[in-house]
């Protein structure tokens, strides 16, 4: 099917992401316009103390209803349940998500389309590591963190994605439905046990190349905390498939 018959929704959580949020929405919008494709951005804002909710009014007021979706919760209540608040108000039939501090970047969107067109598959993954893919900005340990968590999940879970713990994807809407209802993982271990589940269950997955750049503005949310729970995401996943 043409492009244009399809309209595609990005789902972005924001916590403390004022200084990031209009440079992505801009970048959002102009590769949306310069690829003709329908776009609708999904902005779940956890009630960040830094005005980012302000700053996202402001951004609906210049680009209007139609292009961006505002829900503002009470707390910073986590990735994986502002994926699943997204959905609900998503009305396109394919669903990017992807992480609003720069770190992805949108250009890579029409590589995604055009792979899942070409392939009709069911998801396409952003991969750091494959031919073309790679890091920006990075130190060696976090470089050697980064590795050795996607080569501990895919090789203890036996999974074919090259980059496990990626996390800017484009999904067919009801295939991120069907699976989103069953995911148990919290965190940054929710985006492994997606693709972990898709697999099990029969969908068909592409790769695409990309590179993921450190944030600029603000701070990282990937603590020891954030780790901990991954480890506690690959023995469940261990222990389930």
């Amino acid at each position: 099917m043409p492009v244009e018959s399809h309209k595609y929704s990005v789902i972005l959580p924001t916590y403390n992401e004022r200084e990031n949020l209009p440079i992505i929405i801009y970048q959002l919008i102009n590769v949306a316009q310069q690829y003709d494709f329908e776009l609708e951005i999904v902005i779940i804002e956890d009630s960040s103390p830094d005005g980012t909710y302000e700053v996202a009014l402001q951004l609906q007021q210049l680009y209007g209803q139609d292009k961006i979706i505002i829900h503002k919760r009470g707390g910073k209540f986590g990735l994986g349940s502002a994926y699943m608040d997204g959905l609900e108000l998503c009305s396109g039939n394919f669903v990017i998500i992807m992480d609003s501090d720069l770190s992805h970047q949108p250009k890579y969107i029409a590589d995604f389309i055009k792979r899942q067109q070409e392939t009709d598959c069911d998801i396409v993954t952003g991969s750091r590591y494959i031919n073309g893919g790679g890091v920006v900005n990075w130190g060696f340990t976090r470089k050697l963190v980064s590795r050795g968590a996607n080569f501990l999940a895919t090789t203890t879970l036996g999974s074919n994605c090259s980059d496990l713990t990626g996390s800017f994807r484009l999904y067919k809407k009801e295939v991120l439905q069907r699976i989103i209802s069953d995911v148990i993982s919290k965190g940054y271990a929710f985006q492994m046990e997606i693709i972990i589940r898709s697999l099990a269950y029969g969908y068909k997955l592409e790769e695409v190349p990309i590179v993921f750049v450190e944030r600029i503005y603000g701070e990282s949310k990937l603590g020891a905390s954030e780790f901990s729970i991954y480890l506690k995401g690959v023995w469940y996943l261990l222990r389930t498939f």
